[in-house]
């Protein structure tokens, strides 16, 4: 029998907030997870982070929503997690020899998508609108939204000075000491249409595997998140198994800050705002002092190497985040 996900007698409702690989494969897990459930994919929203966006080539480029959606989509290139599967290069080849910036990479079919999305942002449409657009035309049914329709870059301070995300991450490849971030334009910032809405349906929402400071805190820095999310049945999927980070700098950020990367660092980061934390079995001695801060966890196997690992782990978050008790 396939097991049914369900508060009560109605169907669940679910926000994921998401950034990166994790947070898009952590995504994809919940889709199909409620898909199996026979609940409607309209019922996940993927509420995803937008301050790694920036311009290049004169091309408007969100990594991380077309991580998700391209994971989604179950078009994304399963070597690296990012990007499309089956991409050429051609078009980055024609840029080098004409002596361009061919740093960040951007594959042929990639381009196509950030084509169109500039032209129809330079034509007054919002970055939600077509973000929904996509979604419907690469066949996701579940609702991706951008946090935000304004600009707000992450700035990352590192002892090269103050960088863009982009620069310290792709063009330095994390390698400068950090020192602290910021979001700019953050408080002036307004949530998108259908955020605020999907927080306020929400039965649950998860804080997926995705780094924290750079991932996550951009999302719940926006005005009016936090505040909503505080409201929820709260859980987080730690993006830290022994020591380390499957993908990305978080474990090096938390070290070059002071902290010593844990799952106990990703709660005590989220303080005040979990009911429920996920870790991996690598970390298990971890949990008692997790508890200790007032939230229970489960122990599991957090690693997503393939599409099904990642149904079973959304199963089980989703099953630990129904048996909390209410808070």
């Amino acid at each position: 029998m396939v097991p049914q996900l369900r508060y009560g007698n109605k169907n669940l409702y679910v926000v994921a907030l998401a950034g990166g690989v994790g947070g898009a494969k952590m995504a994809h897990g919940f889709a199909k997870a409620l898909e199996r459930s026979q609940i409607p994919a309209e019922n996940l929203t993927v509420t995803v982070n937008i301050g790694d966006d920036f311009e290049h080539l004169g091309l408007t480029i969100c990594p991380d929503l077309d991580t998700v959606c391209y994971t989604l989509a179950g078009i994304e290139n399963p070597k690296t997690g990012w990007g499309r599967a089956n991409e050429s290069w051609k078009a980055m080849e024609a840029v080098e020899r004409l002596g361009g910036p061919t740093w960040f990479r951007l594959g042929d079919r990639d381009v196509g998508l950030h084509l169109e999305r500039t032209h129809r942002l330079r034509l007054g449409e919002s970055l939600s609108q077509v973000t929904r657009d996509f979604c419907h035309l690469l066949g996701i049914s579940s609702q991706v939204l951008p946090v935000s329709d304004d600009r707000v870059p992450t700035r990352v301070y590192t002892s090269l000075g103050e960088l863009s995300f982009q620069e310290y991450f792709v063009y330095y490849h994390c390698a400068p000491k950090v020192t602290g971030f910021s979001f700019e334009g953050v408080e002036n910032a307004m949530p998108a249409p259908g955020v605020i809405e999907a927080l306020d349906t929400a039965d649950l929402v998860v804080i997926c595997p995705s780094n924290p400071w750079v991932s996550i805190d951009p999302i719940l820095a926006v005005p009016g998140i936090l505040q909503a999310v505080k409201q929820k049945r709260v859980v987080a999927v730690s993006p830290i198994i022994g020591g380390q980070t499957v993908k990305g700098p978080a474990a090096k950020m938390f070290t070059e800050l002071g902290i010593q990367p844990s799952p106990l660092a990703v709660t005590r980061h989220y303080a005040g705002l979990l009911q429920g934390f996920i870790l991996d079995q690598a970390d298990h001695l971890l949990s008692s002092q997790i508890k200790e801060l007032g939230m229970d966890t489960l122990v599991t196997n957090t690693l997503m190497n393939s599409p099904e690992d990642r149904v079973q782990l959304a199963m089980q978050v989703l099953d630990f985040a129904a048996n909390l008790q209410n808070h």
